[in-house]
C-alpha cells in the first residue's frame, strides 16, 4: 500500500469517527445512539486496515481480522440486549428516561 492510500483510509476513518461522535452527543434515542456507537467501532475497525498491509505473514493477519470481527459482533449484542431491557423497564426508548446512577 502507498502512503496515499494509507492516508485516504484514515482520513475516512477520521471523518466516520467524527460522524459517529457528533451523531451519539445529539442523540435521543438509544437506537441512534446504537448506530452512532456502530459508526465510531467502524471506523476504529477501519482504521486497521493499514496495519494488515505490512504483516507480511497472511494467516496472523487473518486471525486479526478474525478476532476483530467477533469483538464487534459481540458488542452489538450487549447493546441490543441493553436496548431490549431498556425498552421493557422503561416502555421507550428515548433516552430521556434513563437516569444516571439509578436516580429517579
Amino acid at each position: 500500500m502507498q502512503a496515499t492510500d494509507i492516508s485516504i483510509i484514515y482520513v475516512a476513518s477520521f471523518a466516520i469517527l467524527l460522524i459517529g461522535y457528533l451523531t451519539a452527543i445529539s442523540s435521543k434515542d438509544v437506537i441512534r445512539l446504537l448506530i452512532s456507537l456502530e459508526l465510531m467501532f467502524g471506523a476504529v475497525f477501519m482504521s486497521l486496515i493499514p496495519l494488515f498491509s505490512a504483516i507480511s505473514n497472511p494467516p496472523a493477519a487473518f486471525g486479526i481480522a478474525i478476532l476483530t470481527i467477533f469483538t464487534s459482533s459481540g458488542e452489538l449484542l450487549v447493546l441490543i440486549y441493553a436496548i431490549i431491557t431498556l425498552d421493557r423497564q422503561k416502555k421507550n426508548i428515548y433516552t430521556s428516561s434513563v437516569t444516571i446512577g439509578g436516580d429517579r
